[in-house]
């Protein structure tokens, strides 16, 4: 089930969103905080060691074990109970992870759901998901479990609220494997786009929250058009960097320009020569610094949905319905011969102010994630099975939003919360 597209002429104009104003508010609480998010689970010792777990990842110095969590926290060794209740305890996560997001949504400025892929490296290879593998994001092969975490980002930075763990082919082949990481039969290797529309139909449709521009990093992926026809469908704005390679025509007709197609480095060049740069400046929410640069933005067509697109991939004319084009977005630095950064986007090309300082909410996002692991205990988990790894990620998430709240020092009321049925990839 998709939410419905709106007309295309209200998707071009849509602007990019203002912070929300912040609600009414009170100091930060962690029981409080804990007893909100860990109120769906059914039990009131897994509420007890819920608390207890995310409070070793706020405070436990160093790796973040068992052993030290209980010790640190609780004064005594309970190692036992909390291997339970983070690798076997059926607890869901979807329940906590939506109210993690609510309660983000409401106290905090989010402006963007962003995208982005996660690594975890590992020495063996029984973990859920592990393999030998190509990671976009690292740019090299590692032995590693992968993972795409969709986040709420803001002024306040970025905190991961929906995970999604890659499967490598290899855990669809070996029934051994797969049942020794009790790995739900419906969980097999699919297309990474695929995995971001899984999370983005969870975020719309069962947590219901208010739709944001998705941002994404394609440029280490193969074809992009089915995640932006699905992005599309959904009625969602996007921003998503994409590669100088990937090929493109431009639309026809199109004033000043002729018919052609090449790379997007080919078709940025091109347009240079009949469109201007609009020089911008805009403070780089990273480093709060000022930025200068140049932006170009055209219509962009991708090749392979292109009526007459060369290359393998490319659709007919009587497969591919109209649609508008899209726009290519460049970040062209002064003296430079050719663009540094590449987006493809389906906002208004009148909003380029705007859409600058957006794609730098990657940024942030990249650098709550880097937090997350190394002050949060993200790579700390141990266990092997995707229950145990998708309560972990979960817990860190928890950490990691109160500490974003703290930073804010406010707390919203807690609100009840419609029962849920999970989606697959959230147990």
């Amino acid at each position: 089930m998709t939410t419905t597209l709106p007309p295309a002429h209200l998707l071009a104009e849509t602007a990019v969103p203002v912070p929300p104003a912040e609600v009414p508010l009170v100091p930060v609480d962690f029981s409080a905080y804990c007893q909100d998010l860990f109120g769906t689970l059914a039990r009131s010792d897994q509420r007890r060691w819920g608390e207890v777990y995310v409070r070793g990842l706020l405070d436990v110095p160093g790796r973040k074990t068992p052993a030290r969590i209980s010790e640190q926290v609780l004064g005594r060794r309970a190692v036992q109970q909390i291997q339970q209740f983070v690798n076997q305890s059926p607890w869901p996560s979807g329940p906590v992870r939506r109210r993690l997001a609510g309660q983000l949504e409401r106290t905090l400025g989010t402006e963007a759901w962003c995208v982005d892929e996660v690594v975890f490296t590992k020495n063996g290879d029984r973990s859920v998901g592990v393999a030998r593998q190509y990671a976009p994001s690292l740019e090299r092969t590692v032995n590693c479990q992968l993972a795409l975490a969709t986040s709420l980002v803001g002024r306040h930075g970025g905190v991961p609220v929906s995970w999604r763990l890659l499967l490598p082919q290899r855990w669809d082949r070996d029934e051994q494997l797969r049942r020794q990481a009790h790995l739900p039969d419906v969980e097999r290797t699919r297309p990474r786009w695929r995995y971001i529309l899984e999370a983005v139909d969870e975020m719309l449709e069962e947590w219901l929250l208010e739709p944001l521009p998705v941002l994404v990093d394609w440029r280490g992926e193969g074809d992009v058009a089915p995640l932006l026809r699905g992005l599309e469908a959904r009625g969602l704005a996007y921003l998503v960097q994409v590669a100088p390679s990937v090929g493109v025509t431009l639309p026809r007709p199109c004033a000043g320009s002729p018919y052609g197609s090449g790379t997007l480095v080919e078709l940025a060049v091109h347009a240079a020569q009949h469109r201007k740069r609009m020089p911008i400046a805009w403070q780089d929410r990273a480093t709060a610094r000022m930025r200068q640069s140049q932006v170009l933005s055209m219509p962009a067509l991708l090749l392979t949905e292109a009526p007459h697109g060369g290359g393998a991939g490319a659709r007919s004319a009587e497969a591919q319905p109209a649609q508008r084009p899209r726009h290519l977005v460049t970040d062209w630095p002064y003296g430079r011969p050719a663009p540094r950064s590449y987006w493809l986007t389906n906002l208004s090309a009148r909003r380029l102010p705007e859409i600058m300082p957006l794609a730098q909410l990657r940024a942030l996002s990249g650098q709550s994630l880097a937090r997350l692991q190394r002050d949060f205990g993200l790579a700390d988990f141990e266990g092997r099975s995707f229950r145990g790894w998708h309560h972990h990620v979960t817990l860190a998430s928890v950490a990691l939003g109160y500490d974003a709240l703290s930073a804010g020092g406010h707390f919203s009321q807690p609100t009840s919360v419609k029962s849920m049925s999970p989606r697959p990839g959230t147990p």
